[in-house]
């Protein structure tokens, strides 16, 4: 388990209409199952309410051939390496744990948005849209499963 610390910079523009930018800290901790096989990559990210991605929170797994079977955040990315600078970690091994902390704008909170999660294992199925949740307070600290690889995800305020 390891801890990190990086910024969401989303629609700057927008957000300085509003007045000064806030963030607050948002940890992320997604437990896996024991699957049986190699490491396992995650993309995790924003989205608007229509699913339009919104920005990368953080991508576990450093080989970028390996990013487009996170599909739908690869397509949504245009596949971009330097879209995740700063961002990224190793894989997370079967049965283990990953703990980020990340900065998410206030202005994103109770505001629609969605984190979403797309999982991938070498030589076995894709799992793009695993994780699914409300960026709300409300949602703040429920766990949830995941329909794959993730046996729980959740993130606190």
């Amino acid at each position: 388990m390891f801890r990190t610390k990086t910024a969401l910079c989303l629609s700057l523009a927008t957000l300085a209409a509003a007045g000064p930018i806030s963030a607050a800290e948002v940890t992320l901790t997604t437990a896996l199952k024991g699957y049986g096989g190699e490491g396992a990559y995650l993309a995790i990210y924003l989205t608007d309410a229509d699913g339009a991605y919104k920005g990368s929170l953080w991508l576990a797994g450093g080989k970028t051939k390996y990013w487009k079977h996170l599909s739908d955040w690869f397509r949504a990315t245009g596949g971009s390496a330097t879209e995740v600078d700063g961002m990224t970690g190793a894989s997370v091994g079967s049965g283990g744990n990953l703990v980020v902390t990340v900065d998410v704008a206030d202005a994103l909170i109770d505001a629609g948005y969605q984190i979403r999660m797309d999982t991938a294992v070498e030589d076995m199925p894709d799992r793009p849209a695993e994780i699914v949740v409300p960026l709300t307070r409300a949602d703040a600290g429920t766990p949830v499963a995941g329909k794959g690889y993730v046996k729980s995800f959740q993130f606190d305020m």
